[in-house]
Formats: C-alpha cells, structure tokens, sequence
C-alpha cells in the first residue's frame, strides 16, 4: 500500500540529502586525516642543533654578567677576560658575538637552559650546576681566599669565619660550604656581588668573605685595608663554559665539541696565561701598602699638576691617568726629583731625552710632563709593527724605563727560544734574562736591570688603574687594563705568521 504520509518526490530527496552527507563526512574525514598527517610531519622534523643555528644566524650568543673581569663597557669599546676569550671564539666560528647580559649567574644558568644564549661564561663548575648544563673541561683554575678587614681578628680557618661570613647568592661556594661544612654559619647576601661586599668589609659594614684570588688583589688596590686571612685548602674555583643539556634522543651538538677544541688550543697556545696577565697579572704588584701610600699622594700632590697631564694627554691622544700614572712611578710627583745618575723632573728625563725632545728645563712640571708624552709616543712609534696594543704600550714603558735596544734585545732572545716576541706576558719574562751571563753573548746591548723594567711596568699599570677607577663616576665598573681596544698580541708560537686570531672575560664565578 503506498505511503501517504510523504509528498510527492520525497524518496529522492532523502536520497540526495543522505549522499551529500556522506560526502561532507568523507571530506571532513581527510581533512582530519590532512591535518593530523601534517602534525606528524611537524613534530618528526627536529630543531636545528645549536651548532647548525648559530651558523645560519652568522651570531653567536654568550650570557655572562657584567663587571671588570667578565664583561664591560670601556672607552674604546667592549672588554674583559670573557668577552676577549668569546670573542676569539666567535671569530673561529666565522660569526659575531652577541654577548647577553644577565644580572646575576643564576640567570646565565636560565639563559642557556632555555635557549637564550648557546653559551654561558664566567661561570664555576659545580655538582648543582653540573646536574643543569653540560660544562666544558675547565680551561682556568683559581685558589679562593677569606677576605677580612684590617686591625680586625685574622681568621686562620674556616671555623673562624662561622657567624661572619657573608657570600652573594649566585656563587657555587655557598653550596659546597653547606654539603661540606654544615656546622658552618654564614650569610647569604641577596642584593650585592662579590665585589660589594670586599667594599662593605673595607667600609666596616660586614666582617668577611670569600672570594676568587684574583678580584681580592684587585680589590686591594682599591681598598688598601682588605686583607686576606688565609687561602682555602682542597678546593678552587674552576672555570668553565656552560651549554644547554642534552635532550633524551639527540646526538651531541657539534657547537660544544667544537669549544672544547677552541678552548684547548688556547691553553695550549697560551692565549689563556695572555689574557690573564692582561688583566690580573698586575693586580697584586703593589700590594695593600703601596695602594694605600698612593690614594695618599693623589689626595695630596697629584692635584698641582692634574691640568698639566691633561693638557698633554689632551694633545697627543694618550690618557691623562696613564702619563700621570707614569709620573708617579718616576718621581712620586715630585717637581724637583733627581737621581745620582742626574735624571730629573716629574718624568725623570735625562739630559740627552730633553734635548732630543726640545725640552730646556727639566724642572719644569710643564716641560717634563710634555717631553716624557712625546719620548712615550715615540718609543711606542719605534716599536715592530707586530707588537699590538695592549702590549705596544707595555713594551713602550719598558723602553721608557730600559732603553728601548734593550727590549729589542730581549725580543731576540724570545726568538732565538722559539717564543713569540710580540706578547708581554712572554717579554716581561725575557726582560729578566737580560741579567744572566748566558744570555748576554746572543744581545746587542748587553747586561741591564730587566726585572726592574718589568717590576716598573707592572707598577703603572696598577697605579692607572687606580686611578681610572677614582676618577670614574660609575665606579661599580673598575678598569681591568689599559683603555685600548684588546687584540689577541700571540702566542708562544716561533713564527709571527702563527700568532692565533685576534681574542676579542663580573668576577669569575663562586
């Protein structure tokens, strides 16, 4: 019996609805199908390792934080033992350097974590950290002293320091006293860095410290009543470079395999002893006495003859606080200074120098400050092109100081040794040489007081310094060498054409 409940046509349609249904359903199905395909496809392709972005992005980025022995802003530039060892590995790598600065070391550690950086520097390996990234080989290794004030009670150990010890918070230290020393009682200092609190211990504000060798003799220049109580046994602070750890599945990334070979090269090269000596290998020369006895003269004398070296730094293009710097070494800024071998004046110019610099009067603080800036700039002029600044103008002192034929001697011997002639940390070794019969015969010159030279070089770098930093309005920023644009001066290499790339490193960490 027909339907009489459906119209005319009825059956077709339903016919045709259900069909265009089932279309829609096979469509949305590959669409589904599409999807899920491409989603698959995207979480099988696997991010580019950090070697392969770095390449891609022609940068490399480096966290550290910044202070006078890490990361800093000078005059020419950037500079520190970080950013100049970075740098050179940048310059391997055929990229730049993009150096992101972080407060404090706990942020490195976030930063190469989560990818914001591919390395973090001035960093100290320890079991906390070391569980979090991955470390290279220690490529510095420095002894830590117990810091305290002078006329205060001299620690001798550690248990001498419970109750008045105070640390920054992003140190490793802190760590290993908790694990190794439980009964040990000290305080955390969230707010200041290393550096603070060696200023809070010389203002009499905290009662000790601990901290790396190297920031306490720097540190002392500025702070003559630091004292060090005693250096600590069975442990030291090694640095290293931090890289992103390993996710479960993936190869080793050629970007840290390639680190490990660059820092080890410039180990053995010597680019790591040259790069500490420019920056710390003067920092204990005077010691707290002489730092002290310095502040003194600069409250007292330096003042009747500041315009002076300004002027004359003003007109040649040399820094004011390093011809003063000199003038103190010569003379202790003393006008009427003269010698038994008659030099005389600030500068302490013998008579042939003043006549070759056209000076008539070397008792005169205006005519010796100017005719011992142009003898400088000549000595430094007169000096192999090979010999780069920084150490152009330690040789420059040298020559000051010695005769300039008898720094030229003292290169030839370095050559004659096999040694690059070009750095200073190799010829103020060299200079002592020049004492020593066996050497003598293979000079053109003859004997002379060489480890004076080097003694007396080492002094005014300390005294500029000194000075940079009492003169610097931002004096959280303390000077870690002279004001020239770093280069990479060589290594204990024979040959000049083997000198390594140009190196272009707050304090070291714990």
């Amino acid at each position: 019996m027909p339907d009489t409940t459906r119209g005319p046509g009825a059956g077709p349609r339903r016919a045709a609805t259900n069909q265009n249904r089932g279309r829609r359903l096979v469509h949305l199905f590959a669409l589904i199908v599409l999807i899920g395909g491409g989603a698959l496809l995207t979480t099988c392709v696997h991010r580019p390792d950090a070697l392969t972005q770095v390449q891609r992005s022609g940068v490399l980025r480096v966290a550290t934080i910044n202070s006078a022995t890490t990361y800093y802003l000078g005059p020419h530039g950037p500079k520190g033992f970080e950013y100049d060892l970075a740098r050179g590995f940048a310059k391997s790598l055929g990229v730049k350097l993009k150096m992101v600065v972080v407060p404090d070391r706990a942020a490195i550690m976030h930063a190469v974590e989560t990818g914001r950086a591919q390395i973090g520097a001035g960093l100290a390996i320890s079991p906390a950290r070391d569980a979090r990234v991955r470390f290279t080989p220690p490529y510095l290794s420095s002894k830590l002293d117990a810091v305290y004030r002078q006329h205060e009670n001299k620690p001798k150990k550690l248990a001498d320091l419970s109750g008045h010890l105070v640390l920054p918070d992003d140190t490793a230290l802190a760590d290993w006293l908790r694990q190794r020393h439980p009964d040990l009682h000290f305080t955390v200092d969230h707010t200041a860095n290393t550096e603070e609190l060696m200023a809070r211990i010389a203002h009499g504000d905290i009662d000790a410290t601990v901290a790396n060798a190297d920031v306490v003799a720097m540190n002392q220049r500025y702070y003559p009543k630091l004292r060090v109580g005693f250096t600590l046994q069975h442990i030291r602070q090694q640095m290293a470079w931090a890289f992103r750890g390993l996710d479960r599945g993936r190869r080793p990334d050629g970007l840290y395999n390639k680190a490990i070979a660059y820092l080890e090269q410039a180990k053995s090269r010597g680019q790591i002893k040259i790069l500490h000596d420019r920056y710390f290998g003067h920092a204990a020369q005077l010691g707290f006495v002489g730092g002290a006895e310095f502040a003194r003269q600069v409250k007292n004398r330096l003042g009747h003859w500041k315009s002076y070296f300004k002027a004359a730094g003003q007109q040649y293009g040399v820094d004011w606080r390093l011809l003063a710097a000199i003038g103190y070494q010569e003379s202790r800024w003393n006008a009427k200074a003269a010698s038994p071998t008659n030099v005389r004046g600030i500068m302490m110019l013998t008579r042939d120098t003043a006549q070759r610099m056209d000076i008539d009067n070397r008792s005169n603080p205006q005519q010796s400050i100017d005719g011992g800036t142009r003898y400088l700039l000549q000595l430094r002029k007169r000096l192999p092109k090979a010999v780069k600044p920084p150490d152009r103008t330690w040789f420059a002192l040298a020559a000051y100081n010695l005769g300039l034929g008898h720094v030229l001697d003292a290169r030839r011997l370095l050559k004659r040794a096999g040694r690059n002639p070009n750095v200073w940390v190799n010829l103020r070794e060299a200079l002592g040489w020049l004492t020593e019969k066996r050497y003598l015969a293979h000079t053109r010159y003859g004997y002379a007081q060489g480890k004076q030279a080097a003694a007396y070089v080492s002094n005014i770098r300390a005294y500029y310094d000194i000075l940079t930093w009492m003169t610097n309005k931002k004096r959280h920023k303390k000077p870690a060498a002279l004001d020239e644009q770093p280069s990479a001066s060589g290594a204990d290499e024979g040959d000049d054409k083997n000198t390594p790339p140009d190196i272009s490193i707050t304090s070291p960490a714990f």
